[in-house]
């Protein structure tokens, strides 16, 4: 009963139609705050490994949070430039643009952890270099997905590599279609890779690694009160000292737990020589 009761939330999830978490008694504000997680994952893992984090989040702050997602990154896009996100996990290009418009400040990040983009293969194929995938077609999540695709295609251009785009879903599409051998090579980054099912990770290798910047950001939008921010900011911190926040950050992969983040700590993606992409903005 349990297993089919677990199912169902899993698929209200994907379409919109669950709420995260129930709580009972009091609160100080009852609205209910939305907390969307970029969609690098099918939403029934992302469910699986965030609700039980907003669910200890409510029950220090009683901030009422519902977990929500997209069906895809650029959907992801379009949602945080509507400002529809009350807060919001996303990768550190996301945060560089939608800082700006509609302005989502950053409140936290995964502390001690520098975000790296890969390019993966099968572990059976005879490419080893860059250089191998000269007129080829590979997989990406996503356009402005940051590390698994803005940063290994610079470096393919700068390296004159040419090569055809081919756009997924998500992380998880991408080492699925390349494992399968639909495509030589695709992008992604090692947190992704790691939790992958272990079925589709056997098949691969990571072929190139770029070099790291500052890692995903936890932001709020500019409605949220401040003082609303401030808690939950507080909240995040303190986990990092709490044995059951501590193991639902392990959920997350935040191995090495949370660290307050400011708007300069991007600055460094920043200073990137990319093209922003303007429809992000409109």
């Amino acid at each position: 009963m349990f297993y089919l009761l677990r199912q169902c939330i899993k698929i209200m999830v994907v379409f919109g139609l669950a709420t995260f978490p129930w709580r009972g008694g009091a609160v100080e504000d009852e609205r209910i705050y939305s907390f969307a997680i970029v969609p690098q994952q099918a939403a029934s893992e992302l469910v699986e490994s965030w609700s039980p984090l907003l669910s200890w989040l409510t029950a220090k702050t009683d901030i009422q949070l519902r977990f929500v997602t997209a069906p895809s990154i650029p959907v992801f896009e379009q949602r945080l430039a509507q400002g529809e996100y009350d807060f919001a996990y996303m990768n550190p290009y996301h945060y560089t643009v939608f800082s700006q418009k509609p302005g989502y400040q950053a409140l936290a990040k995964e502390k001690d952890r520098r975000i790296k983009g890969i390019l993966v293969t099968r572990k059976d194929s005879s490419l080893k270099a860059l250089k191998d995938l000269e007129g080829t077609t590979l997989v990406f999540p996503s356009p402005a997905a940051f590390a698994a695709s803005i940063l290994p295609r610079a470096e393919l251009r700068k390296q004159g590599i040419t090569f055809t785009p081919k756009y997924v879903s998500s992380h998880d599409s991408v080492y699925i279609n390349v494992a399968k051998g639909f495509y030589p090579a695709g992008g992604g980054i090692p947190r992704t890779l790691e939790m992958t099912e272990e079925s589709v990770r056997h098949d691969l290798k990571v072929l190139w690694t770029t070099q790291g910047y500052t890692p995903h950001a936890i932001a709020a939008h500019p409605r949220v009160p401040a003082e609303v921010a401030q808690k939950l900011k507080s909240a995040l911190l303190q986990m990092n000292e709490d044995r059951e926040g501590r193991q639902l950050l392990d959920g997350i992969d935040f191995a090495g737990g949370v660290a307050a983040a400011t708007d300069a700590d991007w600055d460094d993606v920043r200073a990137l020589d990319i093209d922003l992409l303007d429809t992000l903005l409109k």
